[in-house]
């Protein structure tokens, strides 16, 4: 985590930040309609994340490169319930911490707003869902909420 600094989204983040998520997108085959790819807010991060219970926070490394971010944003049509979203990882930074670091930050920022928080996420992307399932996520059956991301398969939410 000494490679790393954390902090809160600003407008010059933006362009990165949606290089690292499209970067990611195309990893995992998820460069497609239904899912973060076609979002129209995903440059605008420093403008939709700046709200009291709304905020998007980056890693960078030592030079200033973005290379993971997280946010939290209200569920739309599900109350007490916040969504833990778009958060991605360039290859180059995973396995360092930084991940670890960017949940912590995102679920303590969440529980003072939320008794909920709910993710979505893909079959394939295996390795996250155990990272998920390691900070009290579990399964469910079916999406909550107007989310927009219909493709994601796999959905989990966390109770505080």
């Amino acid at each position: 985590m000494k490679n790393y600094r954390l902090r809160e989204i600003v407008k010059e983040d933006n362009k990165a930040i949606e290089g690292v998520i499209r970067s990611c997108l195309i990893e995992f085959h998820a460069n497609h309609e239904g899912t973060a790819w076609s979002d129209p807010d995903l440059g605008r991060f420093s403008e939709i994340y700046n709200s009291k219970e709304c905020k998007y926070w980056i890693a960078e490394d030592l030079n200033g490169k973005v290379v993971a971010g997280v946010g939290i944003g209200q569920l739309v049509g599900v109350s007490d319930t916040c969504e833990l979203q778009k958060m991605y990882c360039l290859p180059e930074a995973r396995g360092t911490g930084i991940s670890h670091e960017l949940i912590k930050e995102a679920l303590e920022f969440a529980k003072q707003y939320y008794k909920h928080v709910y993710l979505e996420t893909f079959k394939n992307m295996i390795a996250a869902q155990k990272f998920y399932e390691k900070y009290g996520f579990y399964r469910l059956k079916k999406s909550l909420g107007e989310t927009g991301h219909y493709a994601c398969d796999v959905c989990y939410m966390k109770d505080f």
